[in-house]
């Protein structure tokens, strides 16, 4: 599979309809429309009886099921998920070789409450990624059926992270993340765990091209109410996708293209045969670590009467605002933040530092701007 022409192919399928990152039921049925009715379906309803769809492709014999937007607010591969349907229901070659070596089921919004409320949780407020034994909800109910009746061989696990990773050891940001999730507490390294652990090798190959020093894994401490680690379990080599941040990639357009990118690579190692003992590979990425903010003012001074200086650390808020998502920047820290990064950094040169309304920063703050020497800087994305 060329990388070259995956980039160019995300160009001519990229959805139109799709951009930002508030992706509702609304929106995808728009994507929906263009489709032949054979090739979607309500496969049931959320608490709040909004339509949960899947979306069928290719006649393989390799079954591969994808789940998107388990938490509402991870809208990220809902976007790449589409554009990658929008290629497989094209003439293009790769379509029609990962249509004959592939059946391929997805689910574009698992929890559409959450999607519609820009929450992690569903309308019940459960967390359905911890909800694989219990099975109270309604969408975990329909994402299990859907398992036992596809007996897929391969699962991919959707989601989105925070812009707090970075790639461990480094000052880069984790743009995407990887993990094959354990199966027991012991994190025994079974044969469908080194088929997940081959697949993400080969996608993280790839991405270096793009990405290079962007992509880290997940620690794989096991936990039987995940989702993944419940798959995997059952016996099917199961892959967490993790879109993460890019620089200045806030509606996460670029990540998007990425995820794209990573998708097809999966789809197109499992469609060409996988070596397992490539899983080695996997232990090369390195592991996530939590070393970011989005914004870190240096070298601040908090009061007229002092010479002491400290960093400021802030973290956006992603606050739901009249169906658009907005940044609303809020003080996390107040320290020296000597072991951490910002995507923004501002250095303040020692100069006073207040908030928006001239009063001294606090943590739980939270300013659009700032203001510098009394020069208002702006803390927006």
């Amino acid at each position: 599979m060329n990388l070259k022409q995956l980039k160019r192919l995300h160009s001519l399928y990229k959805s139109p309809e799709l951009k930002g990152r508030y992706i509702t039921n609304f929106d995808i049925e728009k994507c929906l429309n263009k489709y032949s009715d054979a090739s979607y379906s309500v496969i049931g309803s959320s608490v709040e009886d909004r339509s949960v769809y899947a979306l069928k492709f290719g006649s393989g014999k390799r079954k591969v099921l994808l789940w998107s937007q388990m938490h509402g607010n991870e809208s990220t591969t809902t976007k790449a998920l589409f554009d990658c349907f929008n290629l497989f229901f094209s003439d293009d070659i790769l379509a029609k070789s990962i249509s004959e070596s592939c059946t391929i089921l997805a689910i574009p919004i698992l929890n559409p409450d959450g999607a519609e409320r820009y929450t992690r949780l569903n309308a019940n407020s459960v967390d359905l990624n911890r909800d694989a034994q219990e099975l109270s909800q309604p969408e975990s109910k329909i994402l299990r059926d859907l398992f036992n009746d596809f007996k897929p061989d391969y699962c991919f696990n959707l989601h989105g992270q925070r812009t707090i990773y970075n790639v461990s050891g480094t000052a880069n940001s984790s743009v995407l993340s990887f993990l094959s999730p354990a199966q027991d507490k012991d994190r025994k390294l079974t044969t469908n765990r080194k088929v997940a652990m081959s697949i993400i090798a080969s996608i993280a190959e790839a991405l270096q091209v793009f990405i290079p020093n962007g992509v880290a894994r997940y620690d794989d401490g096991f936990n039987i109410n995940c989702v993944g680690d419940t798959f995997q379990y059952l016996g099917v080599p199961t892959i967490l996708f993790e879109a993460g941040h890019y620089p200045n990639d806030y509606n996460r357009e670029e990540v998007r293209h990425f995820m794209f990118i990573a998708i097809l690579k999966a789809l197109g190692s499992i469609t060409n045969g996988i070596d397992t003992r490539d899983y080695k590979d996997y232990f090369k990425i390195p592991e996530n670590a939590k070393q970011f903010y989005d914004i870190i003012i240096r070298n601040a001074r908090l009061e007229e009467e002092s010479t002491q200086v400290m960093d400021i650390g802030i973290q956006y808020q992603e606050t739901l605002i009249n169906h658009k998502v907005d940044f609303i920047p809020k003080v996390e820290v107040i320290s020296i933040l000597n072991n951490f990064y910002g995507h923004k950094e501002i250095d303040a040169k020692q100069k006073l530092v207040k908030g928006q309304d001239g009063t001294t920063l606090k943590v739980a703050n939270e300013n659009d701007f700032v203001l510098i020497n009394n020069e208002k800087i702006s803390l927006k994305p």
